[in-house]
């Protein structure tokens, strides 16, 4: 036996990873370059020069949603993520059904992020032939299919070795992000408006509903921060490590985030003009490194958004087969999907099935030209169509998984773990957390202006979710045989 293996107590081998590879996982998920890259334009035209204050009240409201997955992960150390973090609390069915939802979002994810890294190879292409009016560009289904096979790779190898490859894909991006934060800083931003702080105040006729309509943007950002948790059976100690590791990259990307965010929006300038060019750039972080540093080091920048998205496709399929994994074994599911390769301790086979339908996808999305998302750009319609769809599977997930939070401090059921105390807070703060969460998931569908529109995807996908957690809730199984025993022991997964 390994140094990195144990026996728990059913008997079966488990993994002992480190805590570096669970945030690896968190981190490489959320994909800080890549939301830098392009989650701040939309929010121009609503919020103005406001948007580092849309993204510093969107972590506030990430963080109410992180204390949930903190307090429960602390006691509840499984693969499934909020499949048992749910089912442990409230019940089989709905267990079922958050871990249902929770495997759309992040195959959705995985889906959208190959098209964009797809995308993202003909753009930085076009960054390597300046000038040309007609940039020499690859079929973004043949990006496709060269990716797939990496991911395919990737897929099957230990899961170390996947979080160090994450750990190197985005360290590079922010690391290319902080250097162009730095030069802007240091030339004091843009010289029409400077260093104008009041980005962080209401001011310039903004007010509280269009600032509190944009932090929905800024909300998904975070999205895929509590990752890490899939990874409670493979990781040491996880009582303690999953929850540092949440706490980790919500501190971290949200620092980043704000941060880069003001860095950017004072680079541009605050300015109608700066405003404007904020606005329509396709790139901001490459723009800003091209206007403050030079093209050489745009190309870079443009590089690591690339990679980012390509890791980003990594890390959910990851997740995804993780949870899947999980499902599988407890019976809602084929039981070929919950077998554990014995090599590198790690869901292969669910993985690989992640990855597939990820591909099958994109094939569909190229073949047929759908979806027309209006951005002239298959590959990006069909990243900009599957990611708000599992965006908003993801906020449902979060939604229950709030409402798991207030059963554990609420109910005498679970006074051996907390006896009574912290009450107060563990109520407050996941109330808190599903009234922006309702918010948010209210502004993802109010706009929706068909029936096929992509937030209404994820309507569907959920409203599947109810039916297969009452269908498979009629069975005896429990949630990894454990729905019955009592919450805070530390119970590890097996293959069947």
């Amino acid at each position: 036996m390994t140094s990195t293996e144990n026996v728990n107590h059913t008997g079966k081998t488990r993994r002992d990873l480190p805590i570096w590879v669970a945030g690896a996982l968190s981190l490489g998920t959320v994909g800080p370059t890549l939301a830098m890259s392009g989650n701040g334009q939309g929010l121009v035209a609503s919020v103005g020069k406001a948007v580092p204050l849309v993204f510093l009240i969107g972590l506030i409201g990430v963080s109410l949603v992180g204390y949930s997955f903190v307090r429960l992960t602390r006691h509840l150390n499984q693969a499934g993520s909020a499949y048992a973090l749910v089912g442990r609390t409230l019940g089989r069915r709905t267990g079922v059904f958050a871990g249902f939802a929770m495997i759309g979002a992040y195959v959705g994810f995985s889906i959208g992020c190959l098209a964009l890294t797809a995308s993202f190879v003909n753009a930085f292409l076009a960054q390597m032939q300046p000038g040309s009016q007609e940039p020499f560009q690859v079929p973004w289904l043949v990006t496709v299919l060269v990716l797939t096979a990496v991911s395919l790779a990737f897929a099957g190898r230990d899961v170390s070795f996947i979080a160090k490859t994450l750990l190197v894909l985005e360290g590079i991006g922010i690391i290319a992000m902080l250097v162009l934060i730095g030069v802007i800083v240091g030339h004091g931003g843009a010289p029409s408006t400077g260093m104008d702080m009041s980005v962080f105040t209401f001011s310039g006729g903004i007010g509280a509903t269009a600032v509190l309509g944009g932090v929905v943007a800024a909300f998904l950002s975070w999205a895929g921060f509590e990752a890490c948790a899939s990874m409670s059976e493979e990781t040491s100690d996880p009582g303690r490590n999953i929850p540092r590791a949440l706490t980790g990259t919500l501190i971290a990307t949200g620092v980043v985030f704000v941060v880069v965010m003001f860095a950017q929006t004072i680079g541009f300038g605050t300015d109608k003009a700066g405003l404007e060019a904020f606005r329509t750039s396709d790139n901001t972080l490459g723009d800003l490194a091209d206007r403050y540093i030079g093209s050489g080091f745009a190309l870079v920048v443009v590089f690591t958004a690339t990679i980012a998205a390509f890791a980003s496709h990594m890390a959910t399929a990851a997740t995804a087969g993780r949870i899947m994994q999980t499902l599988a074994r407890d019976g809602v599911g084929p039981s070929w999907l919950g077998k554990i390769h014995e090599r590198t301790g790690g869901p292969r086979r669910a993985m690989w099935a992640v990855v597939g339908v990820a591909f099958l996808m994109n094939v569909v999305c190229s073949v047929t030209d759908w979806p027309d998302m209006g951005t002239g750009n298959g590959a990006n319609d069909a990243y900009f169509l599957f990611a708000i769809a599992g965006s908003f599977c993801l906020m449902v997930t979060y939604l229950v998984v709030e409402v798991a939070a207030l059963r554990f401090v609420g109910s005498s059921r679970f006074d051996h773990i907390h006896g009574g105390r912290g009450r107060v807070l563990g109520v407050v703060l996941p109330t808190l957390g599903a009234a922006v969460i309702l918010v948010v998931l209210w502004f993802n569908v109010r706009d929706a202006d068909s029936p096929a529109s992509a937030a209404m995807l994820g309507v569907y996908w959920c409203a599947v979710g109810v039916l297969v957690g009452l269908l498979v809730g009629k069975t005896d199984r429990t949630v990894d045989g454990g729905l019955t025993e009592e919450i805070g022991e530390t119970r590890v997964g097996e293959s069947r």
